[in-house]
């Protein structure tokens, strides 16, 4: 018992590291990721769309909030128990609980896809599935790993005049949303119920 509690604070921290922003070489490759990143979502969010119309499974989507790794607990939950007292705080109150949040760590917000069938869940990180079209191979586990590891940014979606290549973005999007949908859990040759 005791070997699996530490096996999953193990995962855990892995996951908490790799949180976050990848790490880019240089200016070139951030700009080129800011000019995919948002193509690149909106035909996730298309694809997962249609996944989902041909599929039995449910899915739904999910808001949370995405710490760094160095925020202790703590601190996590003086910011949300702060962020609450906003709702209901005088208006001099709020300044002095403004002063207070800007000086502290802030979540950024992450995109959880959940998907159930039966007994079955499996939740997806949107951001990483962004990043793993957006880069040339990405990998979450390499990525919590090494904090440190720059990305490569996939310059074949992008076209000689510097722009987004949409067919080709098109293309490896559904490629990738795809192999998630076939590697479902009793994802090939559903029997259909008469």
């Amino acid at each position: 018992m005791q070997h699996r509690h530490e096996e999953g604070k193990r995962k855990a921290n892995v996951r908490q590291r790799g949180e976050g922003m990848p790490k880019f070489a240089n200016t070139l490759a951030w700009q080129q990721a800011e000019l995919l990143m948002q193509p690149v979502f909106i035909r996730v969010i298309d694809n997962i769309r249609k996944e989902l119309d041909e599929t039995t499974w449910k899915g739904t989507y999910q808001d949370v909030q995405v710490w760094t790794a160095d925020v202790s607990e703590a601190t996590k939950a003086q910011v949300v128990q702060l962020q609450q007292h906003l709702a209901t705080a005088t208006p001099e109150e709020v300044e002095e609980i403004q002063a207070l949040l800007d000086r502290l760590p802030k979540p950024h917000p992450g995109y959880l896809l959940c998907l159930e069938k039966g007994d079955h869940q499996v939740t997806i990180d949107l951001w990483e599935l962004c990043y793993q079209i957006c880069f040339r191979n990405y990998s979450p586990v390499l990525n919590a790993l090494d904090r440190e590891l720059l990305v490569e940014v996939d310059t074949t979606l992008i076209d000689e005049t510097g722009d987004v290549d949409w067919q080709k973005l098109d293309e490896k999007t559904k490629r990738i949303v795809g192999q998630i949908f076939s590697s479902l859990p009793g994802a090939i040759a559903e029997p259909e119920e008469v």
